[in-house]
Formats: C-alpha cells, sequence, structure tokens
C-alpha cells in the first residue's frame, strides 16, 4: 500500500461544492414532499437537511414543524404525520387516524406528495441547464481541430495506438467533441474505432477487456490531448534566471537539452527531474530565436510558467444562446443526460465488461467528481446532473423510496384496496435494509479504492 499525498486545499474545495450542491438538492427534493402536503392540510412534524439519529447539528421548531440540520450527509428527510416512513413511528400508527394525518388524506393527494420530491428534481434539473445554456452557452474542441493527434497510455496502445493518432470514428460513428470518445466507447460497447494515422484511416479492433478497464480508469481514458507548450504567463514569486524575460507565446523545446515538442514529451521528462533544484528551459521565440531560462524546480513539478490550455493552441467552437434559445436547448441537455445515465445504467445488467464494483460510488467517490478548482459552471453542471440522477433512483419501486410508496398508492387507486399499515412497515423496513446495505457496500468500495492507490 503506497501513502497519498493528499493536498487538503483540493480536497476542501472539492468538499465544499460536494455539501452545497448536496444541501440545494436534498433541499428542493424534500421542499417537494412539503409544500404539497402542506397544502393538503398534512402537518408537517419535521423538515431536516442530512440525517440525526442521536441528535442534531442545529434545529428550530417554527409552528408545528422541527427544521433541523443533521450530522449524516447522505440525504434528508420531511415526517409528515400518519405516514409510514424512516422513522418507523409505530406508535402514531396504532391510534386512529386524524385528519391532518397523511394516511387520512385521498390516494391522489397522497401520490401527489409521494412524487413532488422527484418532480422538483427534474424541474430543477432543466432550470439550471437553461441557466447554464443562457449564460455560458456550449464551448468545446471540434475533433477536426486535434492537428497534434493524441498521445496515448498503456491502455491506448493495447489496442495498436501511436502518439499523434487521430480518432475519427467510433464503432463507425463520427467523433465530434473532443473529450467524448471513452463515454462513447463504453455506451456503444465498440468492439472497433477508426484512427487517422499519417493521413490514411485504419480501423483497430478492441479487445476483451479493454472496456472494462477503460471504466475503472476514473481520472481518465487512454488517450489525450497533444499540444505544444506555448507560454501563457509567469506566475507571480516564479524564480526564473533567463537572457531575457519570457513572453507570451515563447515555446518550450527543450528541457535539460532534452527536446521537447509536446505535453506529454514535457511531462516525461520533468518526471526524472522532480529532485532537482533548478532546470534549464529552452524556448523558441519568432520561430528562430532561442531563449534560455533556469527555473526553480519543486516536487510537484510545478515550474511557476503557465502554459497555455488546449483551448488556447487548438481553438474551440462557441455556441451561445439568447434566453429563449436556451429554454428547448435546456429541455434537450436534461433529456440527454437522463437517456445516457439509464443507458449506463443499463450495461450494468447487460455488459459483461461494465461491472459494478467498478461504477458504484459513495459519496466519497460523488464529492471527487467535482473540480479542484471552485468553478460554477461545473458546479451547476454536475448539480443538474445529480438532480436528474436523484430524481431517477427515488422514482424506482422500491420501498422506502418515494417510487415504492408512489407503486402501492396507484395500486390502490387501481385496486379500491389500501395496504396494512402492518405491510407497510414491513415494506419500508425491507426497502430500509436494502438502502442501507448499498450504502454501506458502496462506501466499502470506495474505501479500497483509497487504499489500493
Amino acid at each position: 500500500m503506497s501513502v497519498l499525498a493528499i493536498d487538503w486545499g483540493v480536497v476542501g474545495i472539492k468538499a465544499g461544492q460536494f455539501i452545497l450542491s448536496f444541501s440545494i438538492l436534498v433541499i428542493l427534493h424534500e421542499l417537494g414532499h412539503f409544500l404539497p402536503a402542506r397544502w393538503f392540510k398534512c402537518r408537517v412534524e419535521k423538515f431536516y437537511l442530512f440525517f440525526n439519529p442521536w441528535f442534531s447539528l442545529w434545529k428550530k421548531k417554527i409552528g408545528e414543524t422541527e427544521y433541523g440540520v443533521g450530522w449524516i450527509p447522505f440525504g434528508g428527510y420531511v415526517k409528515i404525520a400518519g405516514m409510514i416512513d424512516e422513522s418507523m413511528d409505530k406508535e402514531q400508527m396504532k391510534k386512529p387516524p386524524e385528519p391532518y394525518e397523511f394516511r387520512a388524506k385521498p390516494a391522489w393527494q397522497r401520490l401527489i406528495i409521494m412524487l413532488g420530491g422527484v418532480t422538483v428534481n427534474i424541474l430543477l434539473a432543466i432550470v439550471i441547464f437553461i441557466g447554464i445554456m443562457y449564460t455560458w452557452g456550449e464551448k468545446y474542441i471540434p475533433a477536426q481541430n486535434l492537428k497534434y493527434g493524441v498521445y496515448v497510455d498503456s491502455l491506448g496502445k493495447r489496442i495498436g495506438m501511436q502518439n499523434g493518432d487521430k480518432i475519427v470514428a467510433v464503432a463507425g460513428i463520427p467523433v465530434e467533441k473532443v473529450g467524448t470518445v471513452g463515454s462513447m466507447i463504453i455506451l456503444n460497447q465498440a468492439k472497433n474505432i477508426t484512427i487517422e494515422r499519417n493521413g490514411k484511416d485504419t480501423v483497430l479492433n478492441i479487445p476483451p477487456g479493454f472496456i472494462e478497464q477503460l471504466n475503472k480508469n476514473k481520472l481518465g481514458g487512454f488517450t489525450y490531448v497533444r499540444t505544444p507548450l506555448f507560454v501563457d504567463t509567469v506566475l507571480p514569486g516564479t524564480q526564473i534566471t533567463s537572457t531575457v524575460p519570457l513572453k507570451k507565446g515563447d515555446q518550450l523545446i527543450a528541457i535539460q537539452h532534452i527536446p521537447v515538442a509536446y505535453n506529454n514529451d514535457a511531462y516525461q521528462v520533468l518526471k526524472n527531474l522532480k529532485d532537482k533544484d533548478s532546470v534549464q528551459y529552452t524556448f523558441l521565440r519568432n520561430g528562430h530565436d532561442t531563449i534560455s531560462a533556469f527555473v526553480i524546480n519543486n516536487a510537484k513539478m510545478k515550474s511557476g510558467i503557465g502554459f497555455q490550455s488546449p483551448d488556447q493552441v487548438l481553438g474551440t467552437v462557441q455556441i451561445h444562446y439568447s434566453f429563449i434559445q436556451a429554454i428547448p436547448e435546456g429541455v434537450k441537455k436534461c433529456y440527454s443526460t437522463l437517456v445516457n445515465y439509464i443507458s449506463n445504467l443499463k450495461l450494468l445488467f447487460t455488459s459483461k465488461e461494465v461491472k459494478v464494483n467498478d461504477s458504484l460510488g459513495s459519496v466519497i467517490s460523488i464529492g471527487g467528481i467535482f473540480p479542484g478548482v471552485w468553478d460554477w459552471q461545473s458546479f451547476w453542471t454536475l448539480t443538474a446532473i445529480f438532480s436528474i440522477i436523484l430524481a431517477f433512483m427515488n422514482v424506482l419501486p422500491i420501498p422506502a423510496l418515494d417510487g415504492g410508496h408512489a407503486l402501492f398508492t396507484l395500486v390502490e387507486m387501481v385496486t379500491g384496496r389500501k395496504p396494512s399499515d402492518k405491510f407497510m412497515e414491513y415494506a419500508q423496513m425491507v426497502g430500509m435494509v436494502l438502502l442501507l446495505s448499498l450504502m454501506a457496500y458502496a462506501l466499502g468500495l470506495d474505501f479500497l479504492r483509497i487504499f489500493r492507490h
């Protein structure tokens, strides 16, 4: 087992984004239950963000409702009088129903209350996506702009790829945007990819086991954007000794006299120089002048020189939307996200290479998805995606979830027979055991992943 070097600053930023995103989703989801319950004159006894066994971090009673914040960030809840839920309040259920209780309301009202959270999550995702389209639009690097091709890791080399190749199609489907190849391979369970090498197209077969390994690579894929390195900025405090000051646009061509053509070359050279205090960089200016610079290095291989991003070097497509145009685009984005999520979920049952152990994760995995810097576009995009996932998972017909309660209510509406309180108690217990077991399993998988690295 290796010792992980943890950047607590990055961990804090990721955790902060996760807590804020999760809090927004949980509060609005529970509000989706709370509001219709109050509209139909049900008594809501508790409204909690996060779970609070034994004690609460904060609580305050306003009217007949206790509002609070729990200490286990796995969800939240509203406790509606006369409803069999996670509180398992059996004493209340032994008494005759009161007019303000959930169980005393008509089935159609109870159904609306149950599906309120899911409805709010879907509407929230649509609203967020509309806001994203209106505020930032869409920005991406077209695949055709990869004029320097890609560089590949050991997984890419397994299928015969080489540095400089360009992936033009996956299973015959043209690649339009950079960064989509990995998901295209997994979703389509692709058997081959088409690459362009030296101006010629070649079809490479994908061997068994490749997709399984690709699915395990949570932080990457098998190919990465390759670009030359051009100076963008020199960060304040950077210690550089050079013949002339560096300028924006200077191209890095060597490190310690070792030729460097692309970003991957620089990474490989610097990896072997991480213990060296001072490193000599050679730059090319205006295509003919060379500049030598000695840069103070550190263990994290951060020189203090900021290089242009792939977006800047390769160029991007930027699409702007008016507010009216953003509405259908936001709806389409919500729909495509849901379809992709369901497709990924189906692969757990239909694919031989997409394994539950590689795909399932707890709050640790979810928190790790957020970027290590605070980026509002990424934050809202991930919040919208998680809102869709939360809606879908909650509508599943599993006891203890909204979908389970809704299913029993629909059966009652069709048959005219209401399930007994005892049946609902047992169903709730079974559902809770299943959910808690799944959460514990996902948490265990995350801890295993941490210690394996």
